[in-house]
Protein backbone atom coordinates (compact mmCIF):
# COMPACT_ATOMS: atom_id res chain seq x y z
CA UNK A 1 0.00 0.00 0.00
CA UNK A 2 1.67 3.49 -0.88
CA UNK A 3 1.45 6.38 0.84
CA UNK A 4 -1.74 8.30 0.22
CA UNK A 5 -2.22 11.15 2.59
CA UNK A 6 -0.03 13.88 3.40
CA UNK A 7 -1.53 14.45 7.20
CA UNK A 8 -2.69 11.88 9.87
CA UNK A 9 -4.17 12.07 13.40
CA UNK A 10 -2.74 9.84 16.03
CA UNK A 11 -3.14 9.12 19.29
CA UNK A 12 -0.84 7.32 21.91
CA UNK A 13 -2.88 6.10 25.01
CA UNK A 14 -1.08 6.23 28.72
CA UNK A 15 -3.53 4.56 30.59
CA UNK A 16 -2.95 1.73 33.31
CA UNK A 17 -4.43 -1.74 32.63
CA UNK A 18 -6.91 -3.56 35.04
CA UNK A 19 -4.33 -4.84 36.30
CA UNK A 20 -3.89 -8.42 36.27
CA UNK A 21 -7.48 -8.74 34.67
CA UNK A 22 -7.80 -9.69 30.90
CA UNK A 23 -11.56 -9.33 30.07
CA UNK A 24 -11.57 -5.61 32.14
CA UNK A 25 -8.51 -4.54 30.78
CA UNK A 26 -9.92 -5.66 27.27
CA UNK A 27 -13.19 -3.92 27.86
CA UNK A 28 -11.27 -0.41 28.83
CA UNK A 29 -9.08 -0.99 25.64
CA UNK A 30 -11.86 -0.90 23.83
CA UNK A 31 -13.48 2.07 25.40
CA UNK A 32 -9.99 4.28 25.08
CA UNK A 33 -9.80 3.09 21.26
CA UNK A 34 -13.08 4.96 20.89
CA UNK A 35 -12.36 7.65 22.86
CA UNK A 36 -9.22 8.31 20.61
CA UNK A 37 -11.53 7.75 17.31
CA UNK A 38 -13.89 9.98 18.40
CA UNK A 39 -10.85 12.57 18.59
CA UNK A 40 -10.01 11.77 14.74
CA UNK A 41 -7.63 9.49 15.35
CA UNK A 42 -6.57 7.00 12.77
CA UNK A 43 -3.56 5.38 14.52
CA UNK A 44 -4.20 4.59 17.92
CA UNK A 45 -0.92 3.42 20.09
CA UNK A 46 -0.94 1.26 23.36
CA UNK A 47 1.91 0.84 25.78
CA UNK A 48 4.24 -2.45 26.24
CA UNK A 49 2.97 -5.47 28.05
CA UNK A 50 -1.00 -3.04 28.26
CA UNK A 51 -3.07 -6.84 28.67
CA UNK A 52 -3.17 -7.92 32.18
CA UNK A 53 -0.15 -5.92 33.03
CA UNK A 54 3.70 -4.84 33.12
CA UNK A 55 4.21 -6.75 36.14
CA UNK A 56 6.38 -4.36 37.54
CA UNK A 57 7.26 -4.67 41.16
CA UNK A 58 7.10 -8.58 41.37
CA UNK A 59 9.54 -11.23 41.02
CA UNK A 60 7.35 -13.81 40.92
CA UNK A 61 8.74 -15.26 43.90
CA UNK A 62 12.53 -16.18 41.28
CA UNK A 63 15.86 -15.44 42.84
CA UNK A 64 19.19 -17.43 41.77
CA UNK A 65 18.79 -20.69 42.90
CA UNK A 66 14.90 -20.95 44.01
CA UNK A 67 11.31 -20.08 43.20
CA UNK A 68 8.58 -20.04 46.03
CA UNK A 69 5.11 -21.47 45.82
CA UNK A 70 3.16 -18.12 46.10
CA UNK A 71 5.34 -16.81 43.50
CA UNK A 72 4.17 -19.62 40.64
CA UNK A 73 0.38 -18.46 42.11
CA UNK A 74 1.03 -15.26 41.31
CA UNK A 75 2.66 -16.22 37.61
CA UNK A 76 -0.32 -18.23 37.16
CA UNK A 77 -3.07 -15.73 37.52
CA UNK A 78 -0.77 -13.60 34.81
CA UNK A 79 -0.38 -16.40 32.69
CA UNK A 80 -4.31 -17.31 32.56
CA UNK A 81 -5.18 -13.22 32.63
CA UNK A 82 -2.46 -12.99 29.38
CA UNK A 83 -3.55 -13.33 25.91
CA UNK A 84 -3.67 -16.05 22.90
CA UNK A 85 -3.51 -15.44 19.24
CA UNK A 86 -6.56 -15.61 18.51
CA UNK A 87 -8.37 -15.18 21.25
CA UNK A 88 -11.81 -12.94 22.64
CA UNK A 89 -9.37 -10.47 23.76
CA UNK A 90 -8.14 -10.03 19.93
CA UNK A 91 -11.46 -10.09 18.58
CA UNK A 92 -12.95 -7.44 20.60
CA UNK A 93 -9.82 -5.22 19.68
CA UNK A 94 -10.01 -5.88 15.77
CA UNK A 95 -14.26 -4.87 16.26
CA UNK A 96 -12.70 -2.10 18.15
CA UNK A 97 -10.77 -1.11 15.37
CA UNK A 98 -13.17 -1.90 12.54
CA UNK A 99 -15.69 -0.16 14.03
CA UNK A 100 -13.09 2.83 14.39
CA UNK A 101 -11.88 2.04 11.26
CA UNK A 102 -8.38 2.66 12.63
CA UNK A 103 -4.58 1.00 13.02
CA UNK A 104 -4.46 0.01 16.45
CA UNK A 105 -1.19 -0.75 18.13
CA UNK A 106 -1.36 -2.50 21.44
CA UNK A 107 1.73 -4.15 23.94
CA UNK A 108 0.00 -7.63 25.27
CA UNK A 109 1.51 -10.86 27.14
CA UNK A 110 1.45 -12.59 24.38
CA UNK A 111 0.36 -16.97 25.95
CA UNK A 112 1.63 -19.17 23.61
CA UNK A 113 -1.33 -21.69 22.39
CA UNK A 114 1.46 -24.74 21.91
CA UNK A 115 3.69 -24.38 25.48
CA UNK A 116 3.41 -22.26 29.10
CA UNK A 117 5.76 -19.74 27.88
CA UNK A 118 5.00 -16.25 27.82
CA UNK A 119 6.01 -13.42 25.39
CA UNK A 120 6.16 -9.65 25.34
CA UNK A 121 4.36 -8.90 22.05
CA UNK A 122 2.80 -5.55 20.11
CA UNK A 123 -0.41 -6.58 17.76
CA UNK A 124 -0.85 -4.12 14.84
CA UNK A 125 -4.52 -4.10 13.89
CA UNK A 126 -5.89 -2.86 10.78
CA UNK A 127 -9.16 -1.11 10.11
CA UNK A 128 -10.80 -4.03 8.19
CA UNK A 129 -10.22 -6.00 11.99
CA UNK A 130 -7.65 -7.71 11.07
CA UNK A 131 -3.99 -8.72 12.95
CA UNK A 132 -2.11 -7.28 10.43
CA UNK A 133 1.46 -7.85 12.60
CA UNK A 134 3.02 -9.50 15.48
CA UNK A 135 6.57 -8.75 16.96
CA UNK A 136 7.91 -10.37 19.86
CA UNK A 137 10.34 -9.00 21.96
CA UNK A 138 14.04 -9.87 21.07
CA UNK A 139 15.96 -9.49 24.48
CA UNK A 140 13.86 -9.28 27.48
CA UNK A 141 15.43 -6.60 29.99
CA UNK A 142 17.17 -7.87 33.25
CA UNK A 143 14.67 -9.70 35.48
CA UNK A 144 11.75 -10.10 32.67
CA UNK A 145 14.05 -12.86 31.23
CA UNK A 146 11.94 -14.59 34.61
CA UNK A 147 9.09 -14.31 32.62
CA UNK A 148 9.40 -13.62 28.80
CA UNK A 149 10.78 -15.60 26.15
CA UNK A 150 13.00 -14.33 23.43
CA UNK A 151 11.30 -13.49 19.63
CA UNK A 152 13.21 -14.06 16.70
CA UNK A 153 13.54 -11.66 13.63
CA UNK A 154 10.74 -13.43 11.94
CA UNK A 155 8.63 -11.03 13.77
CA UNK A 156 10.34 -7.54 13.34
CA UNK A 157 7.11 -6.48 12.11
CA UNK A 158 5.86 -3.96 9.76
CA UNK A 159 2.78 -2.44 8.64
CA UNK A 160 1.65 -1.15 4.93
CA UNK A 161 -0.98 1.96 5.83
CA UNK A 162 -2.18 4.90 3.92
CA UNK A 163 0.41 6.88 5.80
CA UNK A 164 3.46 5.30 5.44
CA UNK A 165 4.73 2.02 6.52
CA UNK A 166 4.68 1.45 10.32
CA UNK A 167 6.46 -0.35 12.45
CA UNK A 168 8.72 -0.48 15.31
CA UNK A 169 10.20 -1.88 18.77
CA UNK A 170 9.55 -2.24 22.38
CA UNK A 171 11.65 -0.93 25.04
CA UNK A 172 15.05 -1.30 25.15
CA UNK A 173 15.12 -3.32 22.03
CA UNK A 174 15.25 0.45 21.52
CA UNK A 175 18.89 0.57 22.48
CA UNK A 176 19.53 -2.77 20.29
CA UNK A 177 21.39 -0.53 16.81
CA UNK A 178 21.25 -3.18 14.60
CA UNK A 179 17.23 -4.62 15.68
CA UNK A 180 17.15 -0.62 15.02
CA UNK A 181 18.54 -0.84 11.27
CA UNK A 182 16.02 -3.72 10.92
CA UNK A 183 13.46 -1.40 10.94
CA UNK A 184 14.99 1.41 9.08
CA UNK A 185 15.39 -0.60 6.26
CA UNK A 186 12.28 -1.82 6.21
CA UNK A 187 11.07 2.14 5.16
CA UNK A 188 9.58 2.42 9.07
CA UNK A 189 7.78 6.57 8.48
CA UNK A 190 5.83 5.92 11.55
CA UNK A 191 8.02 4.37 14.42
CA UNK A 192 6.02 2.90 17.66
CA UNK A 193 7.58 3.06 20.76
CA UNK A 194 5.51 0.84 23.95
CA UNK A 195 7.82 1.12 27.07
CA UNK A 196 7.96 0.66 30.88
CA UNK A 197 10.66 3.50 31.05
CA UNK A 198 9.43 6.53 32.43
CA UNK A 199 13.12 7.50 33.21
CA UNK A 200 14.45 11.32 31.40
CA UNK A 201 16.53 9.59 29.67
CA UNK A 202 14.14 7.70 27.97
CA UNK A 203 13.16 11.24 25.92
CA UNK A 204 16.90 11.58 24.70
CA UNK A 205 16.25 8.04 23.08
CA UNK A 206 13.38 8.75 21.37
CA UNK A 207 14.43 12.22 19.95
CA UNK A 208 17.28 10.14 18.76
CA UNK A 209 15.06 7.26 17.23
CA UNK A 210 13.20 9.84 15.80
CA UNK A 211 16.18 11.93 14.19
CA UNK A 212 18.11 8.25 13.23
CA UNK A 213 15.20 7.25 11.01
CA UNK A 214 13.77 10.36 10.15
CA UNK A 215 10.39 9.06 11.09
CA UNK A 216 7.72 10.11 13.29
CA UNK A 217 8.10 8.44 16.94
CA UNK A 218 4.85 7.74 19.14
CA UNK A 219 6.41 6.90 22.08
CA UNK A 220 3.39 5.13 25.14
CA UNK A 221 4.04 4.86 28.03
CA UNK A 222 1.55 3.20 31.40
CA UNK A 223 0.63 5.59 33.93
CA UNK A 224 -0.05 3.25 37.15
CA UNK A 225 -0.44 3.27 40.83
CA UNK A 226 0.10 1.27 43.31
CA UNK A 227 -3.37 1.07 44.36
CA UNK A 228 -4.10 -0.60 41.26
CA UNK A 229 -2.56 -3.84 41.69
CA UNK A 230 -4.99 -6.37 43.21
CA UNK A 231 -4.07 -6.76 46.95
CA UNK A 232 -5.19 -10.47 47.09
CA UNK A 233 -1.85 -11.46 44.99
CA UNK A 234 0.20 -13.61 47.19
CA UNK A 235 2.93 -12.21 46.12
CA UNK A 236 1.63 -8.33 46.81
CA UNK A 237 4.25 -7.84 49.88
CA UNK A 238 6.79 -7.65 47.66
CA UNK A 239 5.52 -3.94 46.67
CA UNK A 240 5.96 -2.36 49.87
CA UNK A 241 8.78 -0.78 48.87
CA UNK A 242 7.51 0.68 45.74
CA UNK A 243 6.05 4.37 45.40
CA UNK A 244 2.62 5.50 45.31
CA UNK A 245 2.55 6.03 41.10
CA UNK A 246 4.71 3.26 39.87
CA UNK A 247 5.04 4.96 36.57
CA UNK A 248 4.43 8.13 35.93
CA UNK A 249 4.46 7.55 32.16
CA UNK A 250 6.40 10.05 29.75
CA UNK A 251 4.60 9.40 26.70
CA UNK A 252 5.33 11.27 23.73
CA UNK A 253 5.06 12.21 19.95
CA UNK A 254 8.33 13.25 18.15
CA UNK A 255 8.90 14.49 14.69
CA UNK A 256 11.85 13.46 12.13
CA UNK A 257 13.82 16.31 13.39
CA UNK A 258 13.48 15.16 16.94
CA UNK A 259 11.15 17.82 18.29
CA UNK A 260 8.39 17.19 20.75
CA UNK A 261 4.89 17.15 18.73
CA UNK A 262 3.19 16.38 21.82
CA UNK A 263 4.38 15.78 25.32
CA UNK A 264 5.41 14.20 27.10
CA UNK A 265 2.87 13.90 29.96
CA UNK A 266 3.48 12.84 33.33
CA UNK A 267 1.65 11.94 36.09
CA UNK A 268 -2.28 11.06 34.98
CA UNK A 269 -3.93 8.82 32.06
CA UNK A 270 -4.51 10.34 28.95
CA UNK A 271 -4.83 9.90 25.26
CA UNK A 272 -2.30 12.55 23.41
CA UNK A 273 -3.17 13.23 20.09
CA UNK A 274 -1.34 15.40 17.41
CA UNK A 275 -2.16 16.13 13.29
CA UNK A 276 1.42 14.70 11.60
CA UNK A 277 2.42 16.24 8.90
CA UNK A 278 4.14 13.74 6.63
CA UNK A 279 5.29 15.26 4.14
CA UNK A 280 7.94 16.90 7.06
CA UNK A 281 9.90 13.40 6.72
CA UNK A 282 10.30 13.66 3.07
CA UNK A 283 11.97 17.43 3.96
CA UNK A 284 13.76 15.77 6.88
CA UNK A 285 15.83 13.09 4.68
CA UNK A 286 17.43 16.02 2.35
CA UNK A 287 20.35 15.69 4.32
CA UNK A 288 19.82 12.43 5.98
CA UNK A 289 18.35 9.20 5.03
CA UNK A 290 19.52 6.35 7.55
CA UNK A 291 18.94 3.74 4.16
CA UNK A 292 19.28 5.71 1.31
CA UNK A 293 21.86 8.59 0.65
CA UNK A 294 23.33 8.11 3.78
CA UNK A 295 24.00 4.73 3.62
CA UNK A 296 27.59 2.59 2.11
CA UNK A 297 26.01 -0.89 1.18
CA UNK A 298 29.19 -0.82 -0.08
CA UNK A 299 30.70 -1.27 3.53
CA UNK A 300 27.78 -2.28 5.50
CA UNK A 301 25.56 -5.09 5.40
CA UNK A 302 22.79 -6.50 7.57
CA UNK A 303 21.31 -10.00 7.77
CA UNK A 304 18.30 -10.60 9.59
CA UNK A 305 17.93 -14.09 10.19
CA UNK A 306 14.44 -15.43 10.76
Amino acid sequence: MNQSHQSVKVAVVQASPVIMDKSATVDKTVRLIKSAASQGAKIIVFPEAFIPAYPRGFSFGCVVGSRSMEGRYDWQRFYENSVTIPDEATDSIGNAAKETQSFVSIGINERDSLNGSLYCTNLYFGPDGSIMGKHRKLKPTGSERLIWGEGDGSTLATVQTPYGVMGGLICWENYMPLARAAMYEKGVKIYVAPTADARESWQYTMRHVALESRSFVLSCNQYVEKNMVPEDLPGYSELKNQPEVMSVGGSAIIDPFGNYVAGPIYNREEILTAELDLTAITRSRLDFDPCGHYSRPDVFNLTVSS
